[in-house]
């Protein structure tokens, strides 16, 4: 199969695109003329939680509205939220960026069909490492990149609301690095009454889940209640070889000590081990195949140590090394308290201390190391050497697996006042967490048939003659950052408006010090130094909302949006630090990320259908990137200019009508590169004017979902417009669509179990073969390649559960 370029879309795509949204709309509204009259609290709204910081609640029933798909809001922004209505019936491996793929504004991908693998999301032009993501009101981003990993987190059945916003975080989201708008998930809290729920879920590949939970019901004078649930995944990869391996444990407790004094608590523990799928280049997939991955075997393997003769092993070679030394071993924990305390009749303190733990290692582990190839700590030189293969000589280059491994502790706190005043609602708090982040490269023996001695890489390290521990890097980021923030709600004119208005003073410190490592020739890695480093900004938002009528709503809101560099800024591998007489010198100086977005919007919300229509524009300035410094004469990661994108999005949902509901939302955007790029000295790139990579023009979401008695179906599509993988626009992204079928049979009671259901996925239903570059930071296709993960063929799986 060949998978080449295509021309631009036709101008009837995009209008089709157009037509389906606004059909959608105008069925809603002929709905709404003869829907029967429902209670307001039957409509699902989206509400501040009562404890919780910075997260949602639902009021009213979630399955009245596309499905779940969509909330009525009554916010001053564009929001979108998903509930627990739509996300059970997903496939019950799924991660977070499936459940947000039909929302406006995103594009996201996913390594395979079960969610197991994770990917890629992308919104508005920001990618997840320009969001800031939270569950239950902790951050979540990595400490020192950024980096999200959907696969981590949570268990999809006790997930309640997934959340994002396309524009402006909220005044108290405790983040350092959203430039782009957050995404907030939120757990269900434990179940009223004593249940024990039981699914297995089969499928394809080998897939395999079993998913346990208890819940204990009230009990304590009914003022406790808990809940324990553990699951077991594993599945085959649908191309190479290899799979996933997933344990998860949640647990959560809510206290309520009196109708003004609640706590809630929970704990997300996950540990996982999966094989990676291997990202290749346009030319090599129309080489090797759409199936192409990793390598099966390791040939020609370790050879035969000789005493005084050089042993040089290879191995599988680029681009397809060996598949067991291209593992993700991972797990991570995070526990939290949340409580809320009526101080006065008015006033509530709202606190939430947390603890966020990780630890894993990714990429490819094959690495054939020179047993000359360590450093001499006593000198600070390379090339003190070490018998790898027990020959006698250290004369050998020896396959071993090595990668980056990183361990991070990451406790804080968020605390907040908030108060009624009349028709104020002010709140005023501060958050503040320490992120030790510590990333090492450790090497570990490969036995004769490629595995690794430890697939963790934590036991049965190689030493240095010293007997110290060999790196391929040694860094640790310390990264204490606070926060105080307030914002003011004031509603006038008997509620029909409401005018909200804050800020946040942020403030993060980097100190990263590199200790003396393997990972390069230059004096920077062999030599210790620290640098520190302070960022502070001060981010004010103002909004409006106002009602028009019982039915109608207009917002408008505009805020100012931050990101400090990453950790890797100060690492010697970016060329930002030189050693001068054993004092490291930055080379440049990186400033912060910032954008300000500003939203203008219209929502119709009546009993039968809500829709909504939002233009945006952001003006994205100091975009961090590698690029080519004219002082110094090196490319450097530094700040490399300015972007603004402009859009429009629409979303709709009505309510069930003989069975019959649906979701439809559809995204235009255009964004543009307002400056060119300098790479060298001498080289220039014209990239003004040019669309950033992995930005659709267009993006349409569908569902339609039938539910009449004990019989569901639902069926969604997904269409993503044409896009670029590179800032120059010469490398060009064809468009796709997806489609997934979800049906459900509710059995109800029988014998000692309750609410038997049997539940059926299947995804790409079309088997769309497609591709997505796997990074939007890739300048031009002629100075650099540019790799794309592929698309997952179709895939089916199973669900029975039951309650006892």
């Amino acid at each position: 199969m060949s998978l080449t370029n295509t021309s631009q879309p036709k101008l009837s795509a995009i209008a089709r695109a157009v037509a389906l949204t606004l059909a959608t709309a105008a069925i809603g509204t002929a709905v709404a003329q003869t829907a029967t009259d429902k209670k307001d609290d039957q409509a699902p709204r989206a509400k501040e939680d009562t404890v919780r910081l910075g997260t949602i609640t639902i009021v009213g029933q979630g399955d009245k509205l596309g499905a779940g798909q969509i909330l009525n809001e009554d916010t001053v922004k564009g929001r979108s939220t998903v509930t627990k209505d739509a996300t059970e019936k997903d496939r019950a491996t799924g991660n977070s960026y499936q459940a947000l793929s039909l929302l406006p504004g995103v594009n996201t991908f996913n390594h395979d069909a079960t969610g197991l693998f994770g990917g890629g999301l992308n919104v508005r032009g920001f990618d997840a490492t320009q969001l800031g993501f939270t569950i239950n009101g902790v951050p979540v981003n990595d400490s020192g990149s950024y980096s999200v990993f959907p696969q981590e987190y949570v268990d999809m059945e006790n997930i309640c609301t997934q959340q994002i916003s396309q524009g402006n975080p909220d005044a108290e989201s405790p983040h350092v690095g959203a430039t782009g708008g957050s995404v907030n998930i939120v757990s269900c809290d434990p179940e009223e009454k004593r249940r024990v729920r039981v699914a297995q879920t089969v499928g394809q590949l080998s897939l395999s889940r079993t998913f346990v939970r208890f819940d204990s019901g009230r009990f304590a004078n009914n003022m406790l209640k808990t809940f324990l649930s553990a699951s077991h995944t594993q599945a085959d990869k649908w191309k190479g070889e290899g799979g996933a391996k997933r344990d998860h444990f949640d647990a959560a407790f809510s206290l309520d000590l009196s109708p003004d004094h609640r706590i809630l608590g929970s704990v997300m523990y996950n540990k996982a081990i999966n094989n990676n799928f291997q990202s290749f280049t346009l030319s090599q997939i129309n080489t090797l195949g759409y199936f192409a991955d990793y390598s099966p075997t390791f040939t020609p393997g370790h050879l035969t140590p000789v005493n005084g003769t050089a042993q040089v092993e290879t191995g599988p070679r680029s681009p397809q090394q060996f598949y067991k030394l291209a593992l993700n071993p991972f797990e991570n924990a995070i526990v939290s308290v949340s409580g809320s305390f009526r101080l006065a009749e008015n006033t509530y303190f709202k606190i939430q201390p947390y603890l966020w733990y990780g630890y894993g290692t990714g990429g490819v582990q094959q690495r054939a190391l020179s047993e000359k190839g360590f450093l001499n700590t006593t000198t600070g030189v390379m090339g003190a050497g070490r018998d790898l293969n027990g020959d006698g000589d250290t004369l050998d280059t020896i396959i071993v697996a090595n990668s980056s491994v990183t361990k991070t502790n990451r406790p804080g706190v968020t605390a907040e006042i908030n108060h009624q005043l009349g028709n104020h609602a002010l709140k005023v708090g501060f958050w503040y967490e320490r992120a030790q982040h510590k990333q090492t490269g450790p090497a570990v023996a490969v036995d004769a048939n490629g595995n690794p001695v430890d697939q963790w890489l934590r036991d049965g390290r190689i030493l240095r003659p010293d007997g110290s521990e060999f790196n391929s890097r040694n860094w640790l980021t310390i990264s204490p950052a606070y926060q105080a923030y307030f914002s003011d709600q004031f509603s006038f004119m008997n509620d029909r408006g409401l005018l909200q208005f804050g800020a946040r003073a942020l403030n993060i410190t980097r100190k990263f010090t590199n200790f003396p490592n393997e990972g390069g020739s230059t004096i920077n890695f062999n030599s210790q130094y620290t640098v520190e480093k302070k960022f502070n900004d001060v981010l004010p938002q103002l909004g409006v909302r106002f009602n028009l009528d019982r039915e109608q709503q207009v917002f408008a809101n505009v805020g100012k949006n931050f990101r400090a560099p990453p950790n890797f800024a100060y690492a010697p591998t970016n060329g930002n630090v030189t050693i001068t007489n054993g004092v490291a010198v930055l080379t440049g100086s990186i400033k912060p990320e910032t954008s300000v977005t500003t939203d203008i919007g219209y929502r119709y919300q009546s009993k039968a259908l809500t829709f909504s229509a939002t233009a945006f524009n952001v003006d994205f300035k100091d975009r961090q990137a590698n690029a080519f410094d004219p002082t110094t004469l090196k490319s450097i990661y530094t700040n490399a200019g300015k972007a603004r994108t402009r859009g429009i999005e629409l979303e709709a949902g009505t309510v069930p009508v003989n069975g019959w509901s649906a979701y439809a939302s559809l995204t235009m955007q255009k964004s543009k590169v307002l400056n060119d790029i300098r790479t060298s000295a001498s080289v220039v790139l014209a990239s003004s004017g040019k669309q950033f990579a992995m930005t659709p023009l267009m993006l349409a979401g569908l569902s339609v979902q039938y539910s009449s008695g004990p019989l569901y179906a639902r069926l969604k599509a997904k269409k993503t417009g044409r896009q670029y993988a590179t800032l120059m626009n010469d490398e060009e992204v064809p468009s796709y669509m997806t489609a997934e079928l979800d049906a459900g049979y509710r059995f109800g009671d029988f014998s000692f179990a309750k609410n038997a259901m049997v539940r059926l996925n299947v995804s790409n239903l079309g088997n769309t073969k497609y591709r997505t570059p796997s990074s939007n930071t890739v300048l031009n296709s002629t100075g650099s390649n540019v790799f794309y993960y592929l698309g997952a063929p179709r895939f089916t799986s199973i669900t029975l559960s039951a309650d006892f």
